[in-house]
């Protein structure tokens, strides 16, 4: 199974975040040394980036069985090796849904209050709203190595 086709869209959106940070950070640190003046928008932008780049490629991990994982007892218990994948499951999703559920509030009040950011003065809610979609997106991809895990097509070691 070729995983690195599975999570496209995240890879590109991580690597376009990746290329965008660097970029602006360089040009800044340029501006800077000739100018002894820095953009004003850096920070907010690679701060919005970051966060971009955290979930989209902690999606990739996801999809690819990357992530952190003690199999401890499934490798000591081999016979429980489906309810406890299933169990890894169902906390991983509780989780990603607060996730969802709470980000979702928080830029729909960011919409409804039409707070701005302070350094662009870009509607809050543009930044805030990758927050659940990433979220969701993740349990999709937690849901595709779930079932891939459970049938054996992807294996527990790398």
């Amino acid at each position: 199974m070729n995983n690195r086709q599975d999570a496209r869209l995240e890879r590109v959106l991580a690597t376009l975040a990746l290329v965008i940070i660097s970029l602006i950070s360089l040009a800044n640190v340029v501006v800077r040394y000739f100018t002894d003046a820095s953009f004003a928008f850096t920070e907010e932008l690679s701060v919005f980036l970051l966060v971009i780049l955290t979930f989209a490629g902690a999606s990739v991990a996801m999809r690819s069985n990357r992530h952190i994982r003690i199999g401890f007892l499934e490798r000591l218990f081999p016979r429980l090796r489906v309810p406890l994948i299933v169990l890894q499951w169902l906390a991983s999703v509780a989780v990603l849904g607060l996730v969802v559920w709470f980000a979702g509030q928080f830029a729909l009040k960011e919409y409804q209050w039409e707070s701005e950011s302070p350094g662009l003065g870009l509607p809050n809610w543009w930044y805030v709203v990758w927050l659940p979609l990433l979220a969701l997106l993740m349990i999709v991809r937690l849901s595709q190595m779930t079932l891939d895990r459970l049938r054996g097509r992807l294996t527990d070691e790398p």
